[in-house]
């Protein structure tokens, strides 16, 4: 079998390996316990031996795969469910699987009954029902969308067993499908002293966010459509704000209201939350964009690596400051980094899935993935963040994920 060269230390391999037939695969599945065929046809399985199934009004996953569901944490509609992030491949996220964050339940809105209002320092006051909304031009784009507590676990002082989903699982990725909001701005007249945009919900907490006013006027859209259907309950339906690269609780959901203003309107959902807590005991407030960020999500937190040889490290990098313009993995702690392969399209302000070959030897080792965005943010490692945001700090945790690799082949968090 051929022996490519690493590029690193502790068997990471020249990123193209995988796809270059530089590995005999044949080989590789036989020497982890695979079969090989011995000349004899395929046997004919059951299931071509009769009829399937009727078709359905709207596709199911197959139950094979019914263990893969989003982690949820909380009761009495406040809490939120996490994208099992070790459970996919690519870089978009199947409605079904979209993180969600709630304050006070999911509202069951009639849409022939809902209405957006835009007021405050404008020309002219707007009052859109949704079918008024649904004649405007619409754009579509792909984004992610990460809630500011995502990862907040990894402040724990000793790290938790948990999965990579269960750890950093509130950011998923959709193609969004709505109408510019500048185009309502503009139709509204907005003043030349406003400088922020006051968002509501139609939920039963009426969360409120601030929203710089240059933000509201760029890429920001009202969303209706989340990777070609009409936006779900849980996230937003029938309308919702989204900003891309904008902390999550920002994008507001059921979007009722837009008040154009000269100040922020300090919300209690802007204040008593959503602010970042420095060491010295003084708040950042609207602290809105996602920094750069990458986690491993194979092998990752309770999975198992079945036996020493070749391995695809894969996972996901994303930025609110643009695109990832490199991904380096590790396998020895972050001695040493080597580039991982960037699948295209590498899209702004979007998941970018990332692979990189490894040979485990089945020693014990740690693996690491650190991202850079166009920009030139660099994810830091653990101690560095903990050093500039302190404990007491529970948002925009970015630092870089560790996996510690047992010599079985078990995959847990570690502090490296």
């Amino acid at each position: 079998m051929d022996t490519p060269g690493e590029v690193a230390g502790n068997g990471l391999l020249e990123r193209r390996t995988l796809m270059s037939g530089g590995i005999r695969w044949l080989a590789v599945l036989a020497a982890a316990g695979s079969t090989q065929a011995a000349g004899s046809p395929l046997a004919v399985p059951a299931w071509t031996l009769q009829p399937g199934t009727d078709m359905r009004g709207y596709g199911q996953p197959s139950p094979h795969e019914s263990g893969i569901a989003r982690s949820v944490v909380g009761r009495g509609g406040t809490g939120a469910s996490r994208t099992p992030l070790e459970s996919l491949d690519g870089t978009l996220t199947p409605n079904g699987l979209h993180f969600e964050r709630h304050h006070n339940g999911v509202p069951a809105i009639d849409p022939a009954a809902h209405k957006l209002v835009i007021h405050g320092l404008v020309a002219r006051p707007l009052i859109f029902s949704m079918e008024d909304l649904l004649r405007y031009p619409r754009v579509s784009r792909i984004h992610f969308l990460e809630c500011s507590g995502n990862s907040a676990a990894c402040f724990a002082p000793e790290p938790l067993p948990l999965t990579a989903g269960e750890l950093h699982g509130l950011v998923s990725a959709s193609e969004w499908t709505g109408i510019p909001l500048s185009i309502l701005l503009d139709e509204a007249g907005v003043d030349q002293e406003a400088r922020w945009l006051v968002a509501e919900g139609a939920d039963a907490a009426a969360l409120t966010r601030s929203v710089p006013l240059p933000i509201a006027q760029g890429e920001a859209m009202l969303a209706l459509y989340q990777n070609g259907e009409r936006l779900r309950p849980e996230n937003g339906y029938p309308l919702r704000l989204f900003l891309p690269g904008i902390e999550g609780s920002a994008n507001i959901k059921w979007l009722r209201r837009l008040e154009v203003t000269r100040l922020p309107g300090m919300a209690r959902d802007e204040t008593s939350k959503y602010t970042d807590l420095g060491p010295d005991g003084r708040s950042r407030m609207f602290s809105l964009a996602m920094g750069v960020k990458s986690v491993i999500t194979t092998p990752s937190g309770k999975q198992q690596i079945p036996a020493p040889g070749y391995v695809q490290i894969s996972g996901v990098a994303w930025s609110g400051a643009g695109r990832i313009q490199r991904v380096e993995v590790s396998a020895d702690g972050g001695q040493s980094w080597a580039d991982a392969e960037l699948q295209s399209p590498v899209l702004a302000r979007a998941l970018t899935r990332f692979r990189m070959p490894w040979r485990w030897d089945g020693r014990p080792c740690v693996l690491q993935s650190r991202a850079t965005d166009e920009q030139g943010n660099i994810q830091p490692s653990r101690q560095a963040f903990l050093a500039s945001h302190g404990y007491r700090h529970v948002y925009h945790y970015n630092a870089i994920q560790s996996w510690a690799v047992a010599a079985d082949g078990a995959v847990s968090n570690t502090y490296a």
